[in-house]
């Protein structure tokens, strides 16, 4: 009467294969250890089911399938669930009505997050959760993923809140990816970007995705409708996986995003063009990843005056290849909230085993009467919460708009979060207009950081606790120089580049500084590390890309805990590689004060505050993003202090510098900024002062 078939039958079939000798040993351990877990208590098996079905997923590294901690999924769903307006949480029926949708809900921790908040809210107003549960399962609770084995576990987790209650049926679906029987090519929940109908798979007939080795062998399709804005919230943590990235060297991939579930690579090809069909027209970016597809329709989703709550890679914040969706939410969405983690490690993530910043973004649709207010309240943790308890604290600690200071407001900091009297963040109200450079106000321990940041970048030099706040020219880099080519423009046979690359020579016509060597780059001027040779017939192409070489040269990949410059600067005019493009200015003098600049305390806080954070100790830009990197505004400095950034540049070219992160200890970087504060820009011992304030608030940084 009740299809357990789905559950038991792998467990079967493994049983049967298990040597007679060792079988009873191998069934004892397994029940003493079920025994062992089960003491733990019953609420626990979610979690536990999640993470062990997670680490068991052979083609993680291509479904980018990272579990959704239960503690981050009650956050975010405290989060959200509170941003849903006009809710009579004490009606059953009013609530029943809700339509909520996770299209990547793996073993569904977002979907019983939420859940778990709505039958709070109805308890607490009165009502019994009980009377929720048929309503929630039969109509409000929409579930799609690619693994139907990971459908069950969602379905079993979530009928498990109330056991005792039954349902006729569940909105949980599995969905056609690869290539179908038909011949034809899908791609899962990202058909979604264009249809609101699409076909949803009862059983699987293929072994590696089935969930039974036997049993029903056919597959049967059922179409499903998702009406475009007909959800009150679409809760997700989607894959971040690229579709972009260079060859995966062990498995000779070329199309990441879709390598699961052994896909050839004509199918992979596909898939790949399907994609990009379907994602025309989004706010889809290959280089952002799915991530950004499944924000596309998480927006076409939901009905005005609805919720989006994602978790996000933290360059969603700051990427350059995200401008898009960020200029999505500061124009179609209120009352934005952005929370992320200022930690190392993997406490950076509110995922599990994920070593790469993760960040929560919950908004809010504008109704067609209403403007955007293009602000966002941004929250920057100590840690992730460990608990269900510090969840919930941390989601009350978060204030309201009224109540924060704003970035635009001065050195001050910005609202204390507390968790049972231990501070545990700060949030901040900060504008989010200026989409294409990125929103910095994240990620941050001390806000006061950011606010000197921005204030530097308004061409004010506001430190904190100065009485004073002087003005500093401060320009784009695009508006100061040109920066140089990719570097792929220049060695890659696929781009049509003219060179090769080859080790480096003292008489080497086309000189390169490459790649990244902490040992070589103690001092500001460095010596290219490679030589670049023409390919033949490319003569004329060379010509034009060596035009771009010039002294000056941009950390990409900056690890503040190892690498102590920001630019390099060769003796003889060098290409930018890998990870050091150049930058070229139209005055030579300029060369000599845009390096030392770089290498103050203020430049690296330029560049900080500008970079992807996405990684412990290391702030990445990409080339394209280096445009509008936050630079001193050269052309603003008169003869001579051109003349004064010479000479400290000729004093500083032989004096070691240590690691960035040491800049409030390093003594050459202490006088270099004194020199550049006072000798070149003139300003007095008290904004010195404040500068090496600055250092020490930017090294206690987690992130650097």
């Amino acid at each position: 009467r009740i299809n357990y078939w789905a559950i038991f039958a792998i467990a079967r079939d493994i049983v049967n294969q298990l040597p007679a000798h060792d079988a009873a040993q191998i069934l004892d351990r397994l029940r003493d250890t079920a025994e062992s877990v089960n003491a733990g208590g019953a609420m626990f098996a979610h979690d536990l089911t999640g993470r062990i079905f997670q680490r068991l997923i052979a083609d993680r590294k291509y479904l980018a399938t990272f579990y959704t901690r239960p503690e981050s999924a009650a956050l975010l769903a405290r989060l959200a669930v509170a941003k849903l307006n006009g809710i009579d949480w004490a009606d059953a029926a009013a609530i029943g009505k809700l339509r909520v949708a996770d299209f990547t809900c793996g073993t569904g921790a977002l979907l019983s997050a939420v859940y778990e908040q709505f039958a709070g809210r109805h308890e607490r107003a009165g009502g019994d959760s009980a009377s929720l549960h048929k309503a929630m399962m039969e109509d409000a609770l929409y579930g799609c993923d690619v693994m139907p084995s990971a459908i069950h576990i969602s379905g079993a987790t979530l009928s498990g809140i109330q056991p005792g209650v039954g349902f006729d049926l569940s909105r949980l679906y599995a969905m056609p990816y690869g290539r179908q029987a038909d011949g034809s090519i899908q791609i899962g929940s990202l058909e979604l970007l264009r249809s609101s109908s699409v076909m949803t798979l009862f059983n699987m007939n293929d072994p590696a995705r089935r969930t039974g080795s036997r049993g029903e062998e056919t597959a049967s399709q059922v179409p499903v409708e998702f009406p475009d804005e007909s959800f009150d919230l679409v809760i997700m943590n989607p894959p971040f996986t690229s579709n972009t990235k260079h060859r995966d060297a062990d498995g000779n991939i070329l199309n990441a995003a879709f390598a699961a579930f052994g896909a050839s690579i004509a199918d992979q090809d596909d898939m790949a063009t399907r994609l990009i069909r379907l994602a025309s027209g989004s706010h889809y970016h290959g280089h952002a990843g799915l991530g950004s597809a499944f924000a596309s329709i998480a927006n076409k989703k939901v009905r005005p005056g609805g919720v989006v709550a994602l978790v996000l890679p933290f360059t969603a914040i700051n990427g350059a290849a995200w401008a898009k969706f960020r200029e999505l939410i500061a124009t179609q969405y209120a009352d934005a909230t952005i929370v992320s983690i200022a930690s190392t490690g993997r406490d950076m993530a509110f995922s599990s085993d994920t070593g790469i910043a993760e960040c929560l973004i919950i908004a809010r649709k504008l109704k067609p009467e209403e403007k955007p207010r293009m602000r966002a309240e941004f929250v920057s943790l100590a840690y992730r919460p460990a608990g269900f308890a510090e969840a919930r604290e941390f989601s009350r600690g978060v204030a309201t708009d009224a109540e924060l200071n704003r970035l635009e407001d001065g050195p001050y900091g910005g609202a204390p979060i507390y968790c049972g009297g231990e501070l545990v963040g700060e949030a901040l109200d900060a504008p989010i207009a200026n989409h294409a450079t990125g929103w910095g106000a994240a990620r941050i321990s001390d806000a006061a950081l950011a606010q000197v940041a921005h204030s530097l970048f308004e061409g004010k030099l506001w430190l904190p606790a100065a009485p004073e706040t002087p003005e500093l020219p401060i320009a784009r880099l695009s508006e100061v120089g040109q920066r140089g080519l990719d570097s792929q423009m220049v060695i890659s046979a696929a781009h049509n580049a003219p060179f090769t690359k080859h080790p480096p020579s003292p008489t080497a016509t086309y000189p390169a500084l490459w790649n990244h060597n902490a040992r070589n780059e103690t001092r500001m001027v460095c010596a290219p590390d490679s030589q670049l040779r023409v390919r033949r017939g490319m003569g004329p192409i060379s010509n034009e890309i060596w035009a771009t070489a010039s002294r000056a040269h941009i950390s990409r990949g900056f690890r503040f805990t190892a690498q102590p410059l920001s630019v390099a600067f060769t003796d003889k005019v060098s290409l930018g590689g890998r990870a050091w493009p150049n930058v070229k200015f139209e005055d030579r003098r300029f060369d000599y004060a845009f390096t030392i600049w770089g290498n103050t305390t203020l430049g690296l806080l330029c560049y900080w505050w500008h970079s992807s954070r996405q990684q412990a100790g290391r702030g990445d830009i990409t080339v394209s993003g280096m445009d509008n990197l936050p630079t001193l505004d050269l052309r603003a400095l008169t003869d001579a202090q051109l003349a004064t950034a010479q000479e400290i540049f000729d004093e500083f070219r032989e004096l070691d510098l240590q690691p960035a992160y040491l800049a409030d200890a390093d003594p050459n970087r202490a006088l270099l900024d004194r020199r550049v504060v006072c000798d070149m820009l003139g300003f007095d011992d008290a904004v010195y002062e404040g500068v090496r304030m600055l250092a020490a608030k930017w090294r206690a940084e987690p992130s650097v």
